[in-house]
C-alpha cells in the first residue's frame, strides 16, 4: 500500500561493513563510499558531523539477490529491461480493473468475485532500479561475487528452521500466529533495510550521542547510542542492540543479539550486523552492510543500497487498528472445535 494506507505484510532485509573491506576484484570492482563521494561536501550539524537528518526512500525496482544472466551494474538497456518486466511496472499497464471502494456488497446467492492480492492501486514498491548517483544496479547484495546469499550451515539451517516453526496448530491463541500478522515486528527497519511492496520510507534524527531511525512501515523504531559497548547480556530484541560510531564522514552502526523470530534476515545469537551511512550527495545516503555470521553462514556477505531524500514525511502505519483478520482465523478455529474438526500444525504441517 501507500504511505498513507493501512496493511501489514513481512519478508526481508541488510546490513554492511568498511570502504576498504566492500572493495573487490575483477571487472565488477563495488566501488567504495569514497570514490562515490569524491569532491563532495555533506551539509553538518553544528557539531561538525555530517547532517543525516530527513526522510529517505528505498523504493526500487531491485532486490537483495542478483536476478539471473545480469551483472551488478547494468547499462540502459538491462535496466530498461529489469523495469520493464517488473511485476508492479506489468501491472500498472495491464491492470485495468481496480476495487472500487463505493462498490455495493455482493448480491445475495451468486458467487463472490475474484478477490485476488492487493490491486496495483494499493502497492508501491518502486518503479526504477536501485541507482547510487547515476550507477544502475541489479541487487543490493555485492558480495559474494554472484549477487546471491552464501548458503547456510546446517547449524543455521536448523536455527532458522526452529527459530520460524509455528506452534501449536497456529489456531488456538494469538502466540501462534506470525509476527507480522500480530504486527508486533514486520522488519523493513532491519537490520538490514529491506524493501517491499509499500511503504518504503525511514526517517533519521541524529544527536551527538546518539541516532534513531524509524521505518514508516508499522512505525519501527531503531535507536543507535554513539559511543559505549553493547550490553553484555545474552537479552536479544527485535531489531537488536545497536552501537554507533563514526569513521571520518560515515556513521558506522554494530548490532548484535537480534531476537531470531524477527521478519528479517535470519543471524544467530553471536551474529554481528554492521552498517553505514555515507551522505555521497544533497540526495542520497549510501547504505552499506555486512553481515558476519559463521554460525549460520559458510562465508560475510555484503551489500549497497541508495537511500534517497524525499520532500515528505511519514504516515501513520496503523497495522492493528480493526484487525479483524487474526479475529476470524481464531474464531474458525474455534468453530472447528466445536464441530469436532482436528487441525494439526508445527511438524505435521512439514514446518
Amino acid at each position: 500500500m501507500p504511505r498513507h494506507t493501512h496493511a501489514a505484510l513481512a519478508v526481508l532485509m541488510l546490513a554492511l561493513t568498511a570502504p576498504t573491506a566492500l572493495a573487490q576484484s575483477g571487472p565488477e570492482a563495488v566501488k567504495t563510499a569514497a570514490e562515490f563521494t569524491g569532491d563532495y561536501q555533506p551539509p553538518r550539524l553544528s557539531t561538525g558531523k555530517p547532517d543525516l537528518h530527513g526522510f529517505w526512500s528505498n523504493a526500487s525496482v531491485s532486490r537483495m539477490e542478483r536476478p539471473p544472466g545480469y551483472p551488478l551494474v547494468l547499462s540502459e538497456e538491462q535496466a530498461a529491461e529489469l523495469e520493464g518486466r517488473a511485476l508492479f511496472n506489468v501491472r500498472l499497464k495491464t491492470e485495468k480493473d481496480f476495487v472500487d471502494p463505493n462498490a455495493p456488497p455482493p448480491e445475495k446467492g451468486k458467487p463472490l468475485p475474484g478477490v485476488g492480492n492487493y490491486d496495483v492501486a494499493w502497492t508501491d514498491p518502486g518503479s526504477i532500479v536501485a541507482t547510487i548517483k547515476g550507477e544502475k544496479r541489479s541487487s543490493y547484495i555485492t558480495f559474494p561475487a554472484d549477487g546471491k546469499m552464501p548458503a547456510m550451515t546446517e547449524q543455521g539451517r536448523a536455527g532458522r528452521s526452529a527459530a520460524m516453526r509455528r506452534l501449536g496448530t497456529g489456531f488456538d491463541n494469538p502466540e501462534e500466529r506470525g509476527m507480522s500478522e500480530r504486527c508486533l515486528i514486520i522488519g523493513t527497519n532491519g537490520p538490514p533495510f529491506g524493501n517491499y511492496l509499500y511503504n518504503n520510507n525511514f526517517q533519521i534524527v541524529q544527536t551527538g550521542d546518539h541516532v534513531m531511525i524509524m521505518s514508516e512501515m508499522i512505525h519501527d523504531v531503531r535507536i543507535a547510542r554513539i559511543g559505549g559497548e553493547h550490553r553484555q547480556d545474552d537479552v536479544s530484541s527485535w531489531m537488536g542492540n545497536s552501537i554507533a560510531r563514526w569513521d571520518g564522514d560515515t556513521l558506522l552502526v554494530e548490532t548484535r543479539h537480534v531476537d531470531p523470530r524477527s521478519n528479517g534476515v535470519y543471524i544467530s545469537k553471536d551474529g554481528k550486523i554492521t552498517e553505514r551511512f555515507t551522505r555521497i550527495s544533497d540526495s542520497q545516503i549510501l547504505y552499506e552492510f555486512e553481515i558476519d555470521d559463521p554460525a549460520t553462514y559458510t562465508s560475510v556477505w555484503r551489500g549497497q543500497m541508495p537511500l534517497t531524500h524525499i520532500d515528505d514525511q511519514l504516515y501513520e502505519y496503523a497495522c492493528h487498528e480493526g484487525n479483524y483478520g487474526l479475529v476470524n482465523i481464531l474464531e474458525g478455529g474455534r468453530s472447528n472445535d466445536r464441530q469436532g474438526i482436528v487441525h494439526t500444525g508445527g511438524a505435521d504441517r512439514g514446518e
